[in-house]
């Protein structure tokens, strides 16, 4: 089967097209086989790729697979969802450590990670939903905000941001978002009582501060905007970093927490159904075959546009 490998890291050139042998069904106990139709590009795996997380994977060197989010159909039936049902997921790639990641013909995964994708949704609108929902949920879980706080999320206009703006809404919370210009009207409308443009972070503060004169109550740093957004926090507040590296020193007894996600089907479930309603809204950048993998890397790092770049498979 087709694969892109980590040959070193580095920059996007360091990934390459490989074959490795297909998985045979039973071949690991507990896990059944998906072929892919389509996996999201997130921010982990550009961060993965560049060595950023290198001390954090132990004993694992490349060449390796990366690669988290998916949508495909099941090669192995489990209980309630027969062999060809469509289903979403993430590979916990952290957690595995395994090297065999979702940028391939076909995953191994555990069902406990699968939920149904409704028929009305794309196998590339499905891929873009499961590690973000997860963080966006479980982050905001941390949080642990009490309806009518105020929350500062940053990033938006990115899907995991954009799901916390709904999230967030959807719990009574008052949301100020940080967002690209030109998203502003249609983030209200998702659930932002306001919205202000991202800029440096000073400007950014300045802005929070027209319509939070008191500080925030929490932050969602959907954007690793980190330690300089502690200033709009009042005393006391909550701050959630998406990445473990971008945690910032707590300060004015502001509690600060990282989120690394972990599957939930059931709230896959749940989210993917609202998906199908248009009751929870994803956003998609780009989708572009496995074969141009370092230029989808290359567009996410560049910030080519704001939303999940998918490769189809």
């Amino acid at each position: 089967m087709r694969v892109v490998e980590v040959t070193a890291y580095g920059g996007p050139e360091v990934l390459r097209m490989a074959r490795r042998p297909e998985p045979v069904a039973g071949d690991v106990p507990g896990r059944v086989r998906v072929r892919l139709k389509a996996a999201g590009v997130n921010q982990a795996d550009l961060r993965i790729r560049a060595g950023l997380y290198s001390d954090a994977v132990g004993a694992l060197k490349p060449p390796f697979v990366l690669g988290t989010d998916f949508a495909g159909k099941l090669l192995d039936p489990v209980p309630g969802m027969p062999e060809g049902t469509r289903v979403a997921g993430y590979v916990p790639w952290y957690e595995e450590l395994t090297g065999e990641g979702t940028y391939a013909e076909i995953v191994r995964v555990d069902p406990a990670w699968l939920a149904p994708i409704p028929d009305d949704v794309e196998f590339t609108v499905a891929s873009s939903v499961p590690l973000a929902s997860a963080t966006a949920q479980q982050g905001l879980d941390r949080l642990a905000l009490p309806p009518g706080a105020m929350l500062l999320v940053t990033g938006a206009s990115a899907v995991v941001g954009r799901l916390a703006v709904q999230y967030a809404h959807a719990a009574g919370l008052r949301v100020v978002a940080v967002a690209h210009e030109g998203d502003e009207s249609e983030l209200r409308i998702l659930g932002a009582d306001h919205a202000v443009t991202r800029d440096m972070p000073g400007l950014v503060l300045a802005r929070v501060a027209e319509v939070a004169p008191d500080g925030v109550d929490g932050v969602f740093d959907g954007a690793l905007v980190g330690e300089a957004l502690l200033p709009a926090l009042k005393d006391g507040g909550a701050f959630v970093a998406i990445a473990p590296d971008r945690i910032p020193a707590s300060q004015r007894d502001i509690r600060v927490e990282a989120v690394r996600a972990t599957p939930d089907a059931e709230r896959l479930k749940e989210t993917l159904e609202k998906v199908a309603a248009r009751e929870v809204i994803t956003r998609v950048a780009d989708v572009m075959p496995l074969e141009a993998v370092a230029e989808a890397h290359r567009r996410a790092e560049a910030g080519h546009r704001p939303g999940r770049i998918v490769l189809l498979i």
